[in-house]
């Protein structure tokens, strides 16, 4: 790039970064995940690396007293270390407890296992998880 001194523009404005007319914050705060994908990050941690979602499904819930939603979770483990750790999920699951702000588990259960051998190891989980708004 070459500059012409003799020309008449002002340095200094030839530089200058534009205005900014919306300052925004150095850091930003942190935006709110919905509680769904809070639960699925969590699901998916306690499944470990080997786990595949299929599908998530959510579903409205309400008793007389507790509010909430009903969460259907299919992952799929394929390979024989993969049915090792859906056989760890199946075992810790019910008994984890997950913490999500704001919500609360009430009920975490397996709904149904899908074990095939041929042609490879694979193992598909259904799992129920009912989560409560904290009040």
């Amino acid at each position: 790039m070459r500059f012409d001194l003799q020309d008449n523009r002002d340095l200094v404005s030839l530089f200058a970064r534009p205005a900014r007319t919306n300052i925004e914050p150095a850091c930003p705060a942190p935006r709110l995940r919905h509680p769904a994908l809070r639960l699925l990050e969590a699901v998916l941690l306690l499944a470990g690396e080997q786990a595949d979602l299929l599908c998530h499904a959510e579903t409205p819930w309400a008793s007389a007293t507790f509010s909430g939603t009903r969460h259907t979770i299919t992952l799929s483990f394929s390979g024989l270390a993969a049915v090792a750790a859906a056989e760890e999920f199946i075992a810790t699951l019910p008994d984890h407890e997950f913490t999500l702000s704001g919500r609360l588990v009430a009920d975490a259960a397996v709904n149904e296992v899908v074990h095939t051998t041929q042609p490879h190891p694979a193992m598909q989980v259904e799992a129920v998880i009912l989560l409560l708004d904290d009040c």
